[in-house]
């Protein structure tokens, strides 16, 4: 979609207070899920709260001063947290280690290296990295991410302590879980299911705060009947945040190793951040820079990981709740900030009530949007890359997220390797008498004495051999074909290989007495084929802008071969 032909945003008409008015009413529904959001990512992350915390408030106003989404809440996200946590445990010496000093500065390493390749990426303009993981795949593993961090709930819910071996497998939890119902505290079961029931009941007022009403409620009944002591687990004491900016200290080869693992959570990080900025500027006719996004996210976890916070991104659960509750600008976000400052200053002490029951709910409430099948229904009744969809799912149930997040990306170029390096190249006739080259059928008609054809995807290394291949089985000496023409429409670049058997191509041709003519030649294209092959497919006879003056330019007059062609 031409993102520079919609309509310009609607919400220019609003008036200024009513605007300021309808931001800060979505502000403070964003400031009540993202507190509650904030602590459960904090254990998904296995950090202390006020890295999370700390993170956001980062996040909300680096976004708010140079983001250009009028809808994106740039904080701590579910995918994010577990995905670094999973990257920093892979590394030798940190299972089992999860409070540890070493592990909070290697995940604050990963954070930074993420946010400067975030910034590398943008300013060699590649806001298109996120295309590389396909919608598919990116569904698959966000769904199969979401039922992890489910379960992983479950035991917090329940009241139930795991043994030590099931702590961080989810087949392993789901099935303890299951198998001991006898387990169960009853009481943290009850206050599980009331926060459930709240959530419930406010999801129709999009612009109540329902998290955070239901964590009000829940504090002050912790605190006022002394669940605690009813054996009702709590969150417990939540330190000051110490805004003290500072590099990790870590050896060069721990440095190494986490740059490596980066590059998953770049992915991650982008590819969910632009989809919920990207989905909801085209449902509100809003224009979005993808580099300039691109390089705000890098900024956003770089100045996280240097005051100690955690890797933030726009998850599409706090940027839908801003829409949806009204918001008309960046200024929501602002708004936001102010009341969690405020709640800090002031609160801070009180979140040490929140039950562990009541958190989990909220956590799972904020998943429920990615809970849902339908998108992934969709896909199946499409009867369109279900392989993909199931595989993506499959892979970070059985390996994890890490690993599941990078079988889902090498899942995804591998698709797109297999699709470009299976062309299919169709032949083209004349559409009744308008200059127009279709493929055969329906009315087109092939010329005599001419081949025209035009492979469906661009000529690069994965490909190229195989339109030679396949233009090749369809010639033969003596067949009465005496010029191939090839459309280039799909390509708008080549590479070294494609040039190299688009040159093998001609001279194979020439052997069989055939000529090889270009149409639909692109300029880069063509000052490429004029530089290295200037008398040969470079030539200005060999290349035409359009598939009709080359077919008329071929039925005029047969270019002469060379002697060497002959000889051959």
């Amino acid at each position: 979609m031409n993102l520079s032909k919609l309509p310009p945003p609607r919400p220019a008409a609003v008036a200024a207070p009513q605007a300021r008015w309808r931001d800060l009413v979505a502000g403070l529904c964003v400031a009540g899920l993202l507190l509650p959001e904030a602590v459960a990512y904090a254990g998904l992350a296995r950090l202390p709260v006020a890295h999370a915390l700390t993170g956001m408030l980062v996040g909300l106003l680096l976004y708010a001063l140079f983001g250009g989404s009028r809808f994106a809440i740039v904080s701590p996200t579910s995918s994010s947290a577990t995905l670094a946590a999973a990257a920093v445990l892979t590394m030798p010496g940190f299972v089992g280690k999860a409070e540890h000093g070493h592990y909070v500065q290697a995940l604050l390493a990963l954070v930074l290296l993420a946010g400067a390749i975030l910034c590398l990426l943008a300013w060699a303009k590649q806001g298109a990295l996120s295309a590389f993981v396909s919608r598919p795949v990116l569904r698959g593993f966000a769904f199969a991410l979401a039922v992890t961090i489910v379960i992983k709930q479950l035991p917090d819910a329940l009241g139930l302590t795991l043994p030590a071996g099931v702590r961080h497998d989810p087949l392993q939890i789901l099935a303890y879980v299951l198998s001991h119902p006898q387990q169960w505290h009853g009481l943290s079961v009850w206050v599980a299911l009331a926060a459930g029931v709240g959530l419930a009941l406010l999801r129709p007022w999009p612009r109540v705060p329902a998290a955070l009403v239901v964590i009000v409620l829940a504090i002050a009944a912790a605190a006022g009947l002394d669940l605690r002591a009813l054996g009702v687990a709590e969150v417990g004491a939540v330190d000051a945040l110490r805004f003290a900016p500072s590099l990790p200290d870590l050896p060069v080869a721990e440095w190494l190793q986490l740059a490596e693992l980066a590059f998953g959570l770049v992915v991650l990080l982008f590819a969910e951040s632009w989809g919920s900025m990207r989905t909801l500027a085209l449902a509100h006719g809003d224009r979005l820079e993808p580099n300039r996004e691109l390089l705000v996210l890098g900024a956003c976890n770089i100045g996280s990981a240097l005051f100690q916070g955690m890797p933030v991104g726009a998850g599409f659960s706090a940027c839908a709740a801003n829409a949806a509750a009204g918001a008309t600008s960046r200024w929501s976000g602002v708004a936001a900030l102010g009341a969690i400052v405020l709640v800090l200053l002031f609160a801070l002490p009180a979140l040490h009530f929140l039950p562990r029951p009541v958190l989990a709910v909220a956590v799972i409430g904020a998943l429920f949007h990615v809970l849902k099948p339908a998108p992934l229904l969709a896909l199946w009744r499409m009867n369109r890359d279900r392989t993909l969809m199931i595989t993506a799912v499959a892979a970070v149930i059985l390996f994890g997220v890490l690993h599941g997040m990078l079988a889902a990306i090498a899942l995804s170029l591998v698709d797109a390797l297999r699709r470009f390096s299976q062309p299919v190249v169709h032949e083209l006739g004349e559409l009744d008498d308008s200059r127009n080259y279709v493929t055969l059928g329906g009315g087109a008609q092939p010329k005599a004495g001419l081949l025209v054809l035009r492979p469906e995807e661009p000529l690069f290394f994965a490909s190229a051999e195989r339109v030679e291949a396949e233009v090749m089985g369809r010639v033969a000496p003596g067949d009465g074909i005496r010029t191939v023409i090839l459309s280039l429409e799909e390509s708008s670049d080549l590479d070294s290989t494609a040039v190299e058997c688009l040159q093998e191509l001609d001279q194979r041709l020439r052997a069989c007495g055939k000529t090889l003519v270009l149409s639909r030649v692109k300029e880069s294209v063509r000052e490429l084929l004029q530089g290295w092959d200037p008398q040969g497919l470079g030539a200005p006879e060999r290349m035409f802008w359009s598939v009709a003056d080359a077919v008329q330019a071929s039925l005029v007059a047969q270019p002469a071969l060379p002697s060497s062609a002959a000889s051959g």
